[in-house]
């Protein structure tokens, strides 16, 4: 079973190098109970060659996505994994409940949710290390549609590549966020021979928002 981090949980709150009072962290302690008991979660993970012979274009399987942060991202890549995760269903009902009676719970669920489903994707995001490692290459950071310019209609390509609605019951809206909400997409390049391999998984550092982020993990508040 998967393990939220509680400092992430406590990053999604706004907490940055301050910890919550004894109440806070025991409705942390609840809210993350409750949201193990009703999580299922799920991945998909297609392989797909990789093309970067022009700037800021980056070929991918049958796609051919102009992105500079992408390119950034990938330009030393021949091969990627395209993956798609989910913690289901259950999550969404425990915060739509939440927002009935409390605003604080409802904000602690979607901060507990979300670092569960990002755990989800790092335990994804290893097996994909692993797999690559078997086959003589190494691993950029994830890269997820809506980081930096890449945009979020790739969304589509993920279902189609993936079939995700098929595999994993996730859904798109019309402005294509995914149903769940506690669901990823991303991209992760990959390259040959071992290298420098960047142990940070979350690409803030190539995302064009870096700096200004308040979700980034190195922006002091």
């Amino acid at each position: 079973m998967i393990s939220p981090d509680r400092t992430e949980i406590y990053r999604y709150l706004g907490y940055r190098g301050l910890s919550p009072d004894y109440a806070v962290d025991a409705l942390i302690d609840d809210c993350i109970g409750k949201t193990e008991a009703v999580i299922r979660p799920a991945s998909a993970v297609g392989y797909f060659d990789v093309v970067t012979a022009y700037e800021d274009a980056v070929q991918i399987g049958d796609m051919v996505i102009h992105s500079h942060s992408l390119y950034r991202n990938m330009r030393s890549c021949t091969r990627a994994a395209m993956f798609a995760a989910t913690i289901g269903h259950g999550a969404d009902m425990l915060i739509r409940r939440a927002e009935l009676g409390s605003m604080l719970k409802a904000s602690v669920m979607q901060a507990v949710g979300a670092a569960y489903v990002e755990a989800l994707c790092d335990e994804v995001n290893e097996d994909i290390r692993r797999t690559a490692a078997e086959q003589g290459y190494s691993c950029k950071p994830r890269f997820s549609p809506g980081y930096g310019d890449l945009p979020l209609d790739l969304q589509r390509d993920f279902e189609r590549l993936l079939s995700m609605r098929q595999r994993l019951g996730i859904t798109l809206t019309d402005s294509l966020l995914m149903v769940p909400s506690k669901s990823v997409t991303a991209f992760v390049g990959m390259y040959r021979g071992e290298g420098e391999v960047c142990t940070d998984i979350r690409p803030c550092s190539d995302c064009d928002m870096h700096g200004r982020c308040s979700y980034s993990k190195d922006v002091d508040r």
